[in-house]
């Protein structure tokens, strides 16, 4: 059994909300909270959004309030967001999303950080081009995992900034905080 937990975060990006899977039993060494999984069950991100955010999610009844179960995630965002970290290491709740937009998605986990590619070359890796790239750009749109999915890598293929459910001025600062704000290739 699973119960729907939660917790706020502040970040440059405005208030967080993380919210996650908590089960039962030990989900072992890669469990959210202290880190280590400790034999009493963990936490799975399901969702982190930002204020305002396009599908962005909203605290449900039954919902838990369990900021120290987020601990983990919470300083690697703070590192991240200080420039210490690139990358996250953060287990996901499974199941989430359609097929395709799981394979979407994995494309941008493997977007090195500070660089940036285009919606067509996403397209192309998972053998969607042509008008495949709409398809791919809604994939990207629908990524629960704002920041640590990192989402805001993709661009344009002329390099601008297109569409960011959490916002193009929040996308800016994100690739600025990367130093990817231009072009390069994967």
């Amino acid at each position: 059994m699973t119960t729907t937990v939660y917790a706020r975060v502040e970040s440059p990006l405005g208030e967080l909300l993380l919210v996650g899977e908590e089960s039962a039993v030990a989900d072992g060494p890669d469990a959210a909270g202290d880190g280590g999984g400790g034999g009493a069950g963990g936490v799975r991100l399901r969702s982190l959004s930002v204020p305002g955010q396009k599908g962005g999610a909203v605290v449900q009844d039954g919902w838990r309030y369990v900021p120290e179960a987020f601990t983990a995630v919470a300083r690697q965002l703070e590192a991240y967001f200080a420039g210490r970290s690139t990358r996250f290491d953060v287990p996901v709740a499974e199941g989430l999303g359609t097929e395709f937009q799981r394979r979407v998605w994995a494309v941008l986990e493997s977007i090195p950080y500070g660089s940036t590619v285009s919606y067509g070359e996403v397209a192309a890796q998972v053998g969607a081009s042509g008008a495949g790239v709409r398809a791919v750009g809604t994939a990207i749109g629908r990524n629960p995992l704002l920041v640590v999915r990192p989402c805001h890598r993709v661009i344009g293929a002329d390099g601008a900034l297109r569409g960011y459910a959490g916002g193009l001025e929040r996308k800016k600062l994100l690739l600025g905080l990367e130093g990817g704000a231009g072009r390069s290739e994967p």
